[in-house]
């Protein structure tokens, strides 16, 4: 598989690399990670046998919860970042779990139509410029099969003023750029924009670092 390069306005996890290694951690211990990504995976109700990808799986955590939680499911990983997927199959590897790890971009991935029954994605979205989330959603919607379900975590609509002052700081760290269309609460509108059917925010986080909103979608 030809792999595209990397776009000029591509953001890595915590936009600098030398920043990655700390992105376990960080995430662990300041965004509830843990019951956050249980309650994505928890309302994707995932069946024996279905096909998941976790796009822009990063290291790798939500990957392995998946198969985990759901060991007779077929769990696919992908992201465009070689450092992250470094760290990713490291975890997978000591884990002894059974999941596939590909690089790909999330507008680009070079997956067949049709292949998934769910995909997943936490904390990707923030990171891409509005063409590409677009691109992206139209990307999931190829590769889920007809009645598939989106499922997506990242930041959303600032619930008050609090919650949008803290999100400053990850404005300041990944770009204002890519992530004014998130605390504009522009995300459900470009899932409903591109084709899903029962589009809706399923529920919201807070964190110190702003409002942390679940969303999902099916695949007509």
């Amino acid at each position: 598989m030809n792999l595209p390069k990397k776009d000029k306005h591509y953001v890595s996890a915590l936009r600098y690399n030398w920043l990655t290694s700390f992105y376990d951690p960080l995430i662990q211990w300041t965004i509830q990670e843990k019951k956050f990504k249980r309650q994505l995976v928890k309302q994707s109700n995932i069946q024996p046998g279905h096909r998941v990808l976790d796009l822009g799986c990063g290291t790798a955590t939500l990957t392995m919860l998946i198969k985990q939680m759901h060991p007779d499911a077929e769990v696919i990983g992908v992201d465009g970042d070689d450092k992250v997927l470094d760290i990713a199959h490291r975890k997978v590897h000591t884990s002894g779990l059974e999941i596939q790890l590909q690089k790909g971009l999330s507008y680009k991935m070079g997956l067949p139509d049709h292949s998934f029954n769910r995909v997943l994605s936490s904390l990707l979205f923030h990171h891409l410029t509005s063409e590409n989330k677009r691109k992206t959603l139209e990307e999931i919607h190829r590769v889920l099969k007809p009645g598939g379900e989106l499922h997506l975590a990242d930041w959303g609509e600032a619930q008050n003023i609090l919650m949008r002052a803290a999100f400053l700081l990850v404005q300041i760290l990944d770009g204002f750029a890519t992530t004014n269309d998130n605390v504009q609460g522009k995300l459900l509108d470009y899932i409903c924009q591109t084709g899903y059917n029962d589009a809706k925010v399923k529920q919201n986080f807070k964190t110190i670092f702003g409002t942390l909103t679940i969303y999902t979608g099916t695949r007509v």
